[in-house]
């Protein structure tokens, strides 16, 4: 009989979920507002401890576009962004037909290089090239280097857009993640720390902004009586049922994100004995990641026979357990091939070695034992 699948990281409920539910069907608030919402979007503030505003949406891919639109981010202008990430970081450049340029990683943190940032920078002004922004990223929920590239994009009066998708909960030098940037990105995806089946946030530093971010999500309807429309908008907006799901997530997020830290602890342990293989961890006291996913890195050229990436994968896969390849970098990607790429080869050197494992906060013991035996089996 064929072994129940073990994910890389599924939704984990936490019970109180369905009384928020509830209460929207009996307070028939089953529209792109409400209570829920309005709550969910104070349940996150107050997480982030920050008097930044929040603007709840359909997706972590639909702040990031309301980002760029609020920026007037459009037809010949240029976004740099990390390229080892997930496709939706770069996707919505091209929504507003700006042109992308694609930096390469470092090897502390998997995220933006700030060196390769700052070369970027420099080519764009000496080619009078119109940059309006940086994405950086939270590669699986580890912080970037943030105060170097802050303090690069202050320099040249640059908008940082922190894709925080990844990394709800993580910190920065005592400072969530998300709070850092000019706008902040969350997703509460189905396989996210947290997740309102599909959903997102945009974090804002006024209120004027986070108005605006609701008024363009709710397809830009202008003050009046009747139905008038002098910008375009979008249906953008998260339900009221879907944030009365992300308001009884956010009761158990601390505790999802000490069963995935638990989950990278029980990995460190796992490969600690066997050459070859390095478990992603933060590089410093500095770093607090949620370890949203945990990953390896697989030198075949130290393994016992020379056992790859792949090799690893596929005795997963023949055991009924879910593990990818990290991200391909979106300047190896063919819809991105012609856009400018800065770095070296950290990025493609991590996406060819590196290997996501399982990494949910409701994995069991005997999901553990299975994942342990994969691998006693392979290298002992």
């Amino acid at each position: 009989m064929k072994k129940s699948k073990i994910w890389l990281s599924s939704p984990h409920l936490g019970g109180d979920e369905i009384d928020y539910v509830n209460s929207a069907f009996e307070e028939n608030w089953v529209a792109p507002l409400g209570p829920n919402v309005a709550g969910f979007e104070k349940d996150i503030q107050h997480y982030l401890n920050t008097d930044n505003y929040i603007a709840a949406l359909s997706s972590g891919t639909a702040a990031l576009h309301l980002s760029l639109i609020m920026n007037n981010i459009g037809n010949d202008d240029f976004v740099i962004c990390q390229s080892l990430t997930f496709s939706a970081s770069a996707n919505p450049i091209k929504y507003v037909g700006a042109k992308a340029i694609f930096i390469d990683s470092e090897l502390d943190t998997w995220n933006m290089c700030p060196e390769a940032l700052r070369n970027a920078i420099e080519f764009c002004i000496k080619k009078n090239k119109k940059l309006k922004a940086v994405i950086c990223v939270h590669l699986y929920g580890m912080p970037a280097k943030l105060d170097e590239i802050r303090t690069i994009c202050d320099e040249y009066n640059i908008i940082l857009i922190e894709d925080s998708a990844d990394a709800l909960g993580s910190i920065f030098k005592n400072q969530k993640c998300g709070t850092f940037g000019d706008f902040g990105i969350l997703s509460f995806n189905g396989n996210k720390i947290i997740t309102t089946s599909g959903g997102g946030a945009l974090i804002c530093n006024s209120q004027k902004e986070q108005q605006k971010a609701v008024f363009y999500a709710t397809q830009a309807r202008d003050d009046a009586p009747h139905y008038q429309h002098s910008e375009i908008g979008y249906n953008y907006r998260l339900s009221n049922i879907s944030a009365g799901i992300g308001r009884g997530q956010m009761k158990v997020l601390d505790k999802h994100i000490s069963l995935r830290r638990k989950m990278n602890q029980f990995y460190q342990e796992l490969f600690k004995d066997i050459e070859g293989i390095t478990v992603f961890k933060e590089p410093n006291s500095d770093y607090f990641s949620n370890h949203w996913l945990s990953a390896i890195l697989v030198d075949s050229t130290k393994t016992k026979n020379n056992l790859t990436r792949e090799d690893i994968r596929l005795a997963f896969e023949e055991e009924n357990i879910e593990s990818r390849p990290l991200w391909k970098p979106m300047h190896l990607q063919p819809v991105f091939k012609d856009e400018l790429y800065f770095g070296g080869s950290v990025a493609e050197n991590l996406f060819r070695d590196g290997l996501c494992l399982p990494s949910g906060s409701n994995l069991t013991d005997e999901d553990r034992e299975r994942i342990t035996s994969v691998i006693q089996k392979l290298f002992n």
